[in-house]
């Protein structure tokens, strides 16, 4: 799991005249969904994939503008706040990787052109592991509070679900996920070798759509009929969606 470092902050001080607060207010949702637009056709310039939507990262993005323009300065962390993977996470985000860029502008593309031009925060919006944004503004005194949140987002998935995924997945190397989900969920804390099971694999990951690539080595290496499927607590790393797994092979 690669954790996305979080640039210095960037401000861009100009004045803007004629634009009313309740202007503002009535098309900050506009302006957001046209900075994500600008931000993806960016992407697509340099042949990476667009940036899905996300509504959970535009609510904690859209609270982080509002607490930016109250405060008058920009942060990426005010104090009681909680930085971008606590909002995120609070707000509902699911994620492996996450990361910010906050400014302040007098337009939707001059703020875009300025970030495009900071190399951290080019980094950000080029970031080929990303897969979605949300972006929040608020207008005051003339001014735009920007902050577009980025993440490679991640299924918000039940124990069952987990399951399923990994069991799926080991059927692919040929190996049904048929034994009683008891061995391995023994498995998880360590304890006594399941009974007649020929190998215990445990491992973290924040991806279910392959088995890690050990795992998968492991998998093709033995001779091996079935499998027991547990998803063990403790999986979560801080703010990020991880999935913490113990497999049992007969």
């Amino acid at each position: 799991m690669r954790r996305v470092w979080v640039p210095a902050v960037l401000a861009v001080c100009f004045a803007l005249a004629g634009l009313g607060i309740g202007y503002a207010q009535q098309g900050s949702a506009r302006r957001a969904r046209h900075v994500a637009e600008l931000t993806n056709h960016d992407r697509v310039a340099q042949g990476l994939g667009s940036l899905a939507w996300n509504d959970s990262l535009a609510a904690a993005a859209q609270d982080h503008a509002e607490r930016m323009a109250a405060e008058g300065y920009l942060s990426h962390e005010y104090p009681g706040e909680g930085n971008v993977g606590a909002r995120a996470a609070r707000a509902g985000a699911h994620f492996r990787e996450i990361a910010e860029n906050i400014a302040t502008g007098y337009s939707d593309e001059q703020v875009e052109q300025e970030w495009m031009h900071s190399t951290p925060h080019r980094h950000n919006i080029l970031d080929p592991n990303l897969n979605a944004i949300g972006v929040g503004i608020v207008e005051r005194n003339g001014m735009l509070y920007v902050a577009e949140d980025f993440a490679e987002a991640s299924e918000a998935m039940s124990l069952a679900q987990v399951e399923q995924r990994v069991g799926a997945l080991l059927r692919r190397e040929g190996v049904e996920a048929l034994a009683p989900r008891a061995a391995a969920s023994q498995a998880c804390g360590g304890g006594a070798y399941p009974p007649h099971g020929r190998l215990v694999v445990r491992f973290d990951t924040g991806d279910l759509s392959q088995l890690p690539r050990q795992v998968s080595e492991q998998v093709r290496q033995g001779d091996y009929q079935k499998a027991s499927v547990a998803e063990c607590p403790g999986g979560k790393q801080g703010n990020f969606t991880t999935y913490k797994v113990a497999i049992v092979l007969y």
